[in-house]
């Protein structure tokens, strides 16, 4: 070890306040700075934070070349789980000027107007109505998912071993599970809380310290985990510590309540948590959904700040992307006047255990709310099948990540396919039809990033190995709907903290704001089966 400064000994005996650690754990030494490649970004972001950024606010320092990518943190940052993501969506569309609609009332849309509506506060539809719009155009769609795989909390998550309080959990989707043992951990979701005439309540919550952990076990006691890999057992090994049960008792004697079922099912401690972050007394939390969350924001990394490092970019990086262009599309007073079809976006939930809910893309949500559009928007009788021509004429854009090749495992894609981050979206091909995409809908799509001079790569999966598959077939099957699937290339996917190419955001942004304003031009100059 080089010898130290006397400074450097100073700075050991007495370490500067956390404030000055942190500006002299970023700062980087001027001898020592590179000159940086072209970033679409005016400043260097390191973790975004800032919880009052709209996009209404933001919108006017995105032009040509301006960034997304602190939007984008913001957005992570903020949605630690699928409520929270569909809640901080509802939170932007209402701040650019979205009316919010309730599926239970009936619809009054009209041309020019800017609409959505959630269910289950883990899936949203948005879409704004072209100005020129006539019964039976058609809808562009881009659709993704609000989830990502993870741990939930079982009904009755309290147990005990060894004189710790744990917690227990169930696997969500396919994570990399080892990748959340030694993790800073937490948890978020909702609650029902009982008000005080007798109704009841839903509210989000999100503990933000460190709360909860899964250690690994020592190499002393495991001398062959390196050699035999680290296996650990889901539901004997995947449980996180929540403290020693010396504080039950404390915890139990500040809080004299009756005992609830909710309170039976879980320990008291983390009901202590979870009211004092409601504000609420503990008897009042009357049902908890949560998830357990990684606790370390959302941020740039790499040696040019050129990646993103963060948990849930699979895919709610997809679900930002898709937002923000919806709403920039939109955002001036003109840039609906001459649009005849209806824009949309489609965020659905559980995607990553196979949509087969009430809030996934198996479910009719989207093609009911398309029926609704139509009927609301005919005044007059249009003549048969207007839903079926509308159909007929949309198209819809499957965004979901996508795999980068892995300089350590190149082996694992195939040679002519091998996507890489900051080259822009890849279009997934499968010819068994995992993906949706045709020679036509890959054609229509790559020629928008033509038209914009936005790069795009291509992706098929080695035929000695099983594929992946996304919402795109089950919507495109759902009513026959022209189907491109697409994604931002990633490393780490399902991995607690995964990494994707700053570039390649603003560049799907871009795509996707450009699909919305184009598309309806570009679709007229191709007929397929006249």
């Amino acid at each position: 070890m080089a010898a130290i400064t006397r400074l450097q000994q100073l700075q050991l005996l007495h370490p500067p306040p956390l404030t000055l650690r942190r500006s002299l754990l970023f700062h980087k030494p001027k001898q020592l700075t590179r000159s940086r490649p072209r970033s679409f970004s005016t400043s260097p972001i390191l973790c975004s934070n800032n919880s009052h950024n709209t996009p209404e606010s933001s919108a006017s320092t995105v032009g040509a070349n301006a960034s997304i990518v602190g939007d984008l943190l913001d957005y992570l940052n903020e949605s630690w789980t699928h409520f929270h993501a569909t809640a901080e969506a509802k939170r932007q569309l209402i701040a650019a000027g979205f009316h919010l609609l309730n599926e239970n009332d009936e619809w009054d849309l009209k041309p020019g107007g800017c609409y959505f509506f959630t269910r289950n506060m883990s899936c949203l539809v948005a879409f704004t109505v072209g100005e020129k719009y006539n019964v039976g155009n058609g809808f562009h769609v881009i659709a993704a998912h609000t989830d990502s795989p993870c741990l939930k909390l079982k009904p009755r998550s309290a147990s005990s071993k060894s004189g710790y309080l744990m917690i227990n959990v169930q696997t969500y989707g396919g994570g990399l599970w080892h990748t959340w043992f030694d993790r800073d951990l937490s948890v978020a979701g909702r609650v029902i809380l009982r008000g005080s005439n007798g109704s009841f309540v839903h509210k989000l919550v999100k503990v933000k310290r460190p709360l909860l952990r899964i250690p690994t076990l020592a190499i002393h006691l495991d001398r062959t985990v390196n050699k035999d890999g680290f296996k650990p057992n889901v539901e004997t090994q995947l449980i996180p510590l929540l403290a020693s049960k010396l504080e039950e008792a404390s915890v139990e004697t500040k809080e004299k309540s009756t005992t609830t079922s909710s309170k039976a099912a879980h320990h008291p401690l983390l009901m202590q948590a979870l009211s004092d972050e409601l504000n609420s007394n503990i008897d009042d939390i009357v049902s908890i959904e949560l998830n357990v969350c990684d606790t370390q924001p959302s941020c740039l990394g790499g040696g040019n700040d050129e990646f993103i490092f963060s948990g849930r970019l699979d895919n709610l990086a997809s679900s930002y992307c898709a937002l923000r262009a919806l709403i920039d599309s939109c955002k001036s007073p003109g840039d609906l006047s001459s649009e005849q079809a209806i824009r949309m976006v489609a965020l659905f939930d559980n995607e990553e255990v196979g949509s087969g809910s009430i809030q996934g893309a198996g479910a009719p949500t989207m093609f009911q709310a398309m029926r609704r559009i139509i009927s609301c928007l005919a005044d007059t009788y249009v003549g048969e099948g207007a839903f079926e021509r509308a159909i007929r004429k949309s198209f819809l854009v499957s965004a979901d990540m996508a795999h980068g090749v892995h300089p350590n495992f190149m082996d694992k894609h195939e040679e002519h396919h091998r996507p890489e981050m900051q080259k822009g979206l890849v279009i997934k091909h499968n010819a068994n039809q995992r993906y949706a995409t045709s020679g036509v809908t890959s054609f229509l799509f790559k020629e928008i990033g033509k038209i914009h001079n936005l790069p795009t790569q291509e992706f098929v999966v080695r035929n000695d190995m099983g594929c992946g598959s996304t919402i795109g077939p089950i919507l495109a099957s759902g009513a026959g709907i022209r189907t491109v699937d697409c994604g931002i290339p990633q490393l780490s996917m399902h991995s607690v903290r995964e990494i994707c190419g700053k570039e390649d955001i603003d560049i799907a942004y871009k795509h996707f704001k450009a699909f919305y304003q184009d598309f309806s031009s570009i679709d007229k100059k191709l007929d397929v089966d006249s």
